[in-house]
């Protein structure tokens, strides 16, 4: 049985929570794409940790963690990260890394900060992590695979080669110092030491855990408005983050995806540049983000401070579509407690006309949100474990966005904790 856990909008939606939550219930998490440039904040009885590579299921000793072949991996980062939940008296977690992984270079971070600077006014927002030129020489066939670290032969032409190649852009583009090959060379060396004791052919190990009846957790990045292909490009991520990768990401038939929990915020937040339609500015978003999440509305990469906006209908409808939902969870609800009324946004005004159908960037640009305001609950609404408990205003906000986007709210999160949860039997299910 395969579940996935994915985000419905641009990312920070709460689905480190959920995947930590459901993963008390698996044998199996499998991060499928994406790398180190975002993170997921995870609160338990070990403390509060910010993870970036490592799935959020690592905190189980029942579980196996997995990076699968469909992430940009940086060893480093992988290696750091475990030492840091280990010195927290995690007990050592079970970690597999695919053999078909990719890695990210030294150079990747470079070249992805040269070019930001390069861009200035018309940068990307990366996080300057390395993704977006990984990516690229993935697709471009220069990448290094896991696998290869371990062929000492073949490691020393390839890196000659491509070290050619990138000493052109580095000397003539960016007039930056050139890459040594005998020292890439070195580094790779000490990348082979660092990731031996994980590395697996992952496909096959799922293969045989399907066969066994396991159950495998899902784990995406980032949300679907930054999927390349149907996010808002090109503020977009360099890898797929739909469900529907999980299969490709991490070597598995898509049939075996039977389960999709689609994690939406009961407000919006973003990081990083594109379109946001129901933005908000000034002292309301400041007193959002000052509220929100656990300790506010900063990136748990970058802690940049995060873009604000309302509940939005249209993006999230199209986010739940495009990932296949069977269940959204519905995360930090207990936020809005403080306000009045709260504002939902239904619908775009594009060229003076409505849609509630979410448009392709060039027309996301223009767009202008149609708001519907919804009366507030005015109290802390934290600890509550049913949902018939709830506040009526409370239960009629839930039900009212579940209504618009039209996929059924299972899961309603009232808090940072493992235990902030409340299920919900949806109509929509019926």
């Amino acid at each position: 049985m395969v579940k996935a856990v994915v985000g419905a909008n641009w990312g920070d939606e709460g689905k480190g929570k959920i995947t930590d939550m459901l993963a008390e219930e698996a044998d199996i998490i499998v991060r499928f794409q994406g790398g180190a440039n975002a993170g997921h904040t995870i609160v338990n009885n070990y403390g509060k940790f910010a993870l970036h590579t490592l799935p959020s299921g690592v905190f189980y000793g029942h579980t196996t963690s997995i990076i699968g072949n469909g992430v940009a991996l940086n060893i480093p980062i992988l290696v750091q990260e475990i030492k840091s939940i280990t010195d927290k008296k995690v007990p050592m977690p079970k970690i597999l890394v695919s053999d078909r992984c990719q890695m990210v270079m030294p150079y990747h971070i470079l070249f992805d900060q040269y070019e930001e600077e390069r861009l200035g006014g018309k940068s990307f927002g990366s996080t300057k992590s390395g993704i977006a030129p990984f990516y690229s020489d993935k697709f471009a066939k220069i990448g290094f695979q896991v696998s290869e670290l371990f062929e000492d032969g073949l490691l020393r032409d390839k890196v000659a080669r491509i070290c050619e190649t990138k000493n052109v852009i580095l000397e003539h583009l960016y007039h930056k110092p050139v890459i040594n090959p005998e020292e890439l060379l070195e580094t790779l060396r000490e990348y082979r030491e660092m990731i031996a004791p994980y590395v697996c052919d992952v496909s096959s190990y799922l293969d045989r855990a399907l066969k066994e009846g396991k159950t495998i957790l899902l784990e995406g990045q980032l949300g679907t408005l930054k999927d390349p292909d149907h996010g808002i490009y090109p503020m977009v991520t360099s890898s797929s983050t739909l469900a529907a990768y999980g299969a490709i990401g991490a070597g598995l038939p898509p049939y075996e995806i039977k389960e999709i929990v689609t994690v939406c915020k009961a407000y919006s937040s973003a990081v990083g540049a594109g379109a946001f339609v129901s933005e908000i500015f000034g002292d309301e978003a400041d007193e959002l983000r000052r509220r929100g999440g656990d300790g506010g509305e900063f990136g748990a990469t970058t802690g940049r401070p995060r873009r604000m906006g309302w509940f939005d209908c249209v993006a999230s409808k199209y986010g739940c579509r495009l990932q296949g939902t069977t269940d959204v969870a519905f995360t930090v609800l207990d936020v809005l407690g403080y306000l009045d009324e709260i504002p939902v946004c239904v619908g775009y005004e594009v060229d003076g006309e409505v849609t509630t159908d979410f448009p392709v960037t060039c027309k996301l640009e223009k767009a202008k949100p149609v708001l519907t305001k919804m009366p507030g609950w005015k109290c802390d609404i934290r600890g509550i474990r049913k949902y018939e408990e709830l506040p009526e205003n409370c239960r009629k906000y839930v039900e009212f966005i579940e209504q618009q986007i039209g996929y059924p709210i299972t899961m309603v999160s009232n808090g940072p904790g493992r235990e902030d949860i409340i299920y919900r039997e949806s109509p929509l299910q019926q």
